[in-house]
């Protein structure tokens, strides 16, 4: 069977797949912990595993869920070689669609200040992954399979996140004297100011009366 169908995101669903199989709902919950390798819609963990079925390269079946059946994919000999071959071919850079990358070059157009304070939505963001990753990390023993595998790319997931945030605080260093001042005004408002010195008392006249004999 030809591979010419399988796209890069063919091989993410039929990895994620695996020995043991998936359902949809499954691939999302992966998909989302992992969302520092692979940003894809939900939606498309849904679909591409029916494409790849009437390909031959999984088959579903039936499940009992909690309220209903689930369909739960499993890897055909035909998926299972597709990997194979796949995992033997060189690995290339991944691609990167970077947004706030981008937006940096448009500091000829507007001023550093806007650019630095549309960095600060990236800081949620590692702190949300950093969390999935905490979570992640966690749950790998419970696939025994591919615990090590899988702790291995959470190293360098975390590394790619560390990385971004000591970009963050490079660019707000030499951009940002905004975020400078913003970060002080953070620091300053936790701490409340201490009270005001009362003024000095006005100094007493004293009034001697004269000497009467």
């Amino acid at each position: 069977m030809s591979n010419v169908a399988l796209t890069p995101f063919s091989y993410v669903v039929l990895t994620l797949v695996g020995r043991h199989g998936a359902g949809p709902h499954d691939l999302v919950r992966m998909a989302r912990q992992g969302r520092v390798y692979w940003a894809a819609a939900d939606s498309q963990f849904y679909a591409e595993p029916k494409r790849l079925e009437k390909l031959g390269y999984l088959h579903a079946e039936k499940r009992p869920g909690r309220t209903r059946d689930r369909t739960h994919y499993m890897l055909t000999d035909a998926g299972r070689d597709a990997l194979i071959d796949w995992a033997a071919e060189p690995a290339r850079f991944p691609r990167i669609q970077h947004e706030a990358v981008t937006r940096l070059l448009l500091g000829d157009m507007v001023p550093d200040s806007v650019l630095v304070a549309g960095l600060e939505g990236l800081r949620s963001d590692i702190a949300e992954i950093t969390a999935q990753l905490d979570a992640a990390d966690a749950a790998a023993a419970e696939v025994p399979h591919r615990t090590r595998y899988l702790r291995l790319n959470h190293a360098l997931a975390r590394r790619i996140v560390e990385a971004h945030s000591t970009w963050i605080d490079q660019v707000e260093r030499e951009l940002g004297g905004a975020a400078s001042a913003r970060h002080a005004t953070a620091a300053s408002s936790a701490v409340p100011p201490a009270p005001a010195p009362p003024p000095p008392a006005p100094a007493r006249r004293v009034f001697r009366a004269p000497f009467v004999d």
